[in-house]
């Protein structure tokens, strides 16, 4: 089994995470943001990652050491669990349709982090979430995964959407990427030899 527990501790959060790769979507997610909670079960309930996340953060502050340091440990604890990604397929995508909403993710598991976000939201807010947190999720979900990440929206108005399918696109793109290549399960796919 491909897993990993993370523990990540500042003066500003603290999180606990634990993710099973070959699981069934179960979760278990508690942040103190609502939203961003509907969104961290979406991501695994369409990848099949098992994920448990609890976080205590200062959101009397704001919603920013929050949403970041849960995006850093959720990365640390895939990239843990994928070890020296040995079989995986490594590239993902997927297009996310949800009603009027289309949106593009794509990855490569390549230890290169990079993210290229083309999503645009109309309201400052959706519950009690800032928009802008959304971006910041991928990027540092994005750095600390190692992951070269490209998502975009190609069409959507209903803001809800426009985030929920994003994080339905990750979610069906890491499933593909992370998945065990059976003609491939002993070697790593990289010509390098290393990822």
């Amino acid at each position: 089994m491909r897993t990993a527990t993370i523990a990540r501790k500042t003066s500003e959060t603290s999180i606990d995470v634990a993710v099973n790769l070959d699981g069934t979507g179960r979760y278990a997610v508690s942040t103190g943001i609502g939203f961003f909670d509907h969104m961290l079960e979406q991501l695994s309930r369409h990848s099949l990652i098992d994920l448990d996340v609890k976080t205590v953060g200062d959101l009397h502050i704001d919603q920013h050491h929050t949403v970041e340091d849960t995006g850093i440990a959720v990365g640390e604890a895939i990239a843990e669990a994928l070890g020296d990604k040995r079989g995986i397929r490594r590239y993902g995508d997927a297009l996310s349709p949800m009603d009027e909403t289309l949106t593009r993710v794509a990855l490569d598991i390549s230890g290169r982090p990079y993210l290229v976000w083309k999503c645009a939201f109309s309201q400052k807010r959706l519950g009690e979430m800032d928009t802008e947190m959304f971006e910041h999720f991928f990027h540092s979900f994005a750095q600390a995964a190692g992951l070269t990440l490209h998502v975009e929206t190609l069409h959507g108005k209903n803001n809800h959407h426009i985030a929920e399918s994003a994080f339905k696109g990750l979610a069906r793109a890491l499933r593909t990427a992370i998945e065990i290549d059976p003609r491939k399960a002993d070697s790593i796919p990289s010509t390098k030899g290393m990822l």
